[in-house]
């Protein structure tokens, strides 16, 4: 049984269903995920549509169904009794449903475990109750989860096998239909249905600011699976024209001179592919509070905690991340001789920092043995 809460979840789960499909060609994978995970060979219990949600406000009004999908869930678990339990990332659901699972004695393996070095460290005791493997995808979450008592292993980043699959910067051009000398610049407002509400307006309007300046740029916005076209293009207007391109997020990320792009797994997949960027973020004023007293960390993209420094610039909130303020960050970047090499020259470390390719089969064999071992 997997579980997986969100767009990047059901994306690096599909590949590890695929492995493990490869491994055990007899093995029957249920739970929850998106349209990756299906494709890929799992039957689905409950759909992330339901549950990619952000903040929490966001999660006090959307509870009666985060309540339905658990329950449905955890019901699952208790009735299948699965070899192993693979938890993917999403740790406000999955850490209750660790502890259904160890109650019943199903062993537990979490794949992209909580970054308890980010925030919220005391879930640490859940995991060494709950949880017989992490599988890191940070060489120092390895040591960091053993020195607390969990058993845990580094398969690395899940990211590096996803951009095996990206085009070239010039195969991506020709597929978006940009010629080679046109100035574009890609949004990418994320994956969720709030942080949509709350960034494409804010990106659409950042974009007429920076086509004040550079006329002849071109904006392409691509769109997440797990998001419906309509509730992007209800936040757009005619000018400028944003043409939104579904699918294609990669060839988005690879095409574009510059990115605006929303704090997530998006940061770390544009770094590793060499392209620059504006981060940016909104929550509720509740969430913002409540995160400021958990948060250990002084950056929020993945991009510039793994790298240790600010090399991106960060826009977060009302006060900082505003149309003018992401459209000023854009220009300097645009504009300033060496700016987006000095980006680019950054993001070249990135990649020896996350292990290297053949992520999905490493973990899938690892949480084979862990069912292998309970069988």
């Amino acid at each position: 049984m997997l579980v997986a809460g969100e767009a990047s979840g059901d994306l690096h789960g599909a590949a590890l269903c695929r492995a493990l499909k490869t491994q055990a060609p007899g093995a029957h994978l249920f739970g929850m995920g998106g349209s990756r995970m299906a494709t890929a060979g799992m039957q689905l219990l409950a759909d992330i549509g339901d549950t990619a949600i952000v903040g929490i406000s966001e999660v006090v009004r959307r509870l009666p169904a985060l309540r339905r999908t658990y329950r449905r869930l955890g019901s699952a678990i208790l009735s299948e009794r699965p070899a192993v339990l693979v938890l993917i990332d999403y740790p406000g659901m999955n850490l209750r449903l660790a502890a259904t699972a160890r109650a019943a004695g199903v062993p537990v393996v979490y794949f992209i475990p909580p970054q308890i070095w980010a925030w919220r460290p005391g879930r640490v005791k859940t995991i060494r109750r709950h949880v017989a493997l992490v599988l890191a995808v940070f060489p120092f979450e390895r040591a960091l989860y053993r020195s607390a008592g969990v058993a845990a292993e580094f398969v690395g980043h899940p990211v590096l096998d996803a951009l095996a699959a990206a085009p070239e910067r010039s195969a991506a051009r020709r597929e978006l239909g940009v010629e080679e000398d046109t100035l574009l610049i890609g949004l990418l407002p994320g994956s969720r249905r709030q942080e949509i509400e709350r960034m494409t307006p804010l990106m659409r309007d950042a974009a007429a600011r920076i086509a004040a300046v550079h006329s002849r740029a071109r904006f392409v916005l691509g769109l997440a699976p797990t998001v419906d076209r309509r509730a992007v293009e209800e936040h757009l207007d005619a000018r400028p024209p944003i043409e939104v391109v579904a699918d294609r997020t990669y060839a988005v990320m690879r095409a574009a001179d510059l990115l605006l792009v929303t704090s997530g797994t998006a940061t770390l997949e544009a770094a590793l592919l060499g392209t620059p960027m504006v981060v940016c973020y909104r929550v509720s004023l509740l969430s913002e509070l409540i995160g400021r007293l958990v948060v250990r960390v002084p950056w929020i993209s993945l991009a510039n905690i793994v790298l240790g420094r600010a090399v991106v610039p960060e826009l977060y909130q009302r006060r900082d991340a505003t149309a003018d303020r992401v459209a000023r960050e854009a220009l300097a970047l645009l504009d300033t001789p060496g700016a987006l090499e000095a980006q680019r020259q950054a993001f070249g470390e990135l990649s020896d920092r996350l292990g290297r390719p053949g992520v999905g089969e490493r973990a899938a064999r690892l949480v084979l043995a862990v069912a292998g071992a309970r069988a």
